[in-house]
């Protein structure tokens, strides 16, 4: 089911301020900035050798992501993401499991991997995130 970590995902006011301030402190730097309109979200990461940390700005205020930062405007962690081998089996055995999966099962990230997203309270309080691992 769960293959490992993909990335620890973070709302930002702005990508170009995290991306100076990661630099400046920590020596990481940022890839490219990638649109994603579904999602409504600028975004970035910072590769690792193990994952990845990705960098989210909304680009709509009604966006889930304005919708986090409006209450949280310092931004914050948002979620994180779990490589599986299958969203679609994973889901399926979640929610067999009394797991609940928010929205759309069949959602893409800006990647073209399927990403789902399983509720809260059925992670410890935490917002996760299921990618399918692409080869």
């Amino acid at each position: 089911m769960i293959t490992g970590l993909s990335h620890v995902s973070i709302v930002v006011p702005s990508l170009e301020s995290a991306a100076g301030e990661l630099e400046k402190k920590y020596g990481l730097r940022i890839g490219p900035v990638l649109v994603n309109e579904q999602q409504g979200v600028r975004m970035t990461y910072v590769e690792l050798p193990n994952a990845k940390i990705e960098l989210m700005e909304p680009l709509r205020a009604d966006s889930p992501v304005g919708k986090f930062l409006q209450r949280n405007p310092r931004g914050g962690i948002h979620h994180l993401s779990l490589r599986v081998d299958s969203v679609q089996a994973t889901v399926v055995a979640l929610e067999h499991k009394g797991g609940r999966v928010l929205g759309d099962a069949t959602q893409k990230n800006v990647h073209g991997a399927r990403i789902a997203f399983v509720h809260p309270h059925d992670f410890l309080g935490a917002l996760v995130e299921l990618e399918e691992q692409r080869d």
